[in-house]
């Protein structure tokens, strides 16, 4: 199913939280594909908001301008994943806190870690058996 939703500059750079300014230098540095439509029917597209929320990461992240557009036209197939928004003092983040043993715990935060819940729970399974296989030897050698 295709997505139609179609955007105004105007609206686009509400979403995006950029001025249309900025939205067309990235058009003339080809980091962004041109509208669809022209003249006063020109609208964007859910592929231009994801491009741009693309690029806000990777600035985010201090990469240039010059450095995010050869990551967007790189052909191999272990080009980097856009990295998560670095915090900043006052943002909130949420992690879960995994109860190993009395003064263990395993600090997690899947989605930064680039987990899936199912490789988290494996992880937490690992972890937990680790901990008392060295608790077991520990014991064992005395």
């Amino acid at each position: 199913m295709k997505n139609t939703n179609r955007y105004t500059l105007s609206d686009l750079c509400q979403l995006i939280e950029l001025t249309p300014r900025t939205v067309r230098f990235y058009i003339q540095k080809s980091l962004l594909p041109a509208p669809e439509g022209s003249g006063r029917g020109a609208y964007y597209t859910q592929v231009h908001l994801e491009r741009l929320l693309e690029i806000k990461k990777w600035q985010d992240a201090g990469l240039s301008l010059e450095r995010i557009s050869e990551l967007f036209f790189d052909e191999s197939d272990n080009k980097p994943l856009p990295p998560l928004k670095r915090l900043k003092p006052g943002d909130i983040e949420v992690c879960s806190h995994v109860h190993i043993d009395e003064g263990i715990s395993l600090t997690l935060n899947p989605s930064k870690a680039g987990l899936t819940p199912e490789q988290a729970r494996q992880l937490t399974l690992d972890v937990i058996s680790l901990y008392q296989r060295t608790i077991s030897n520990v014991k064992e050698n005395k």
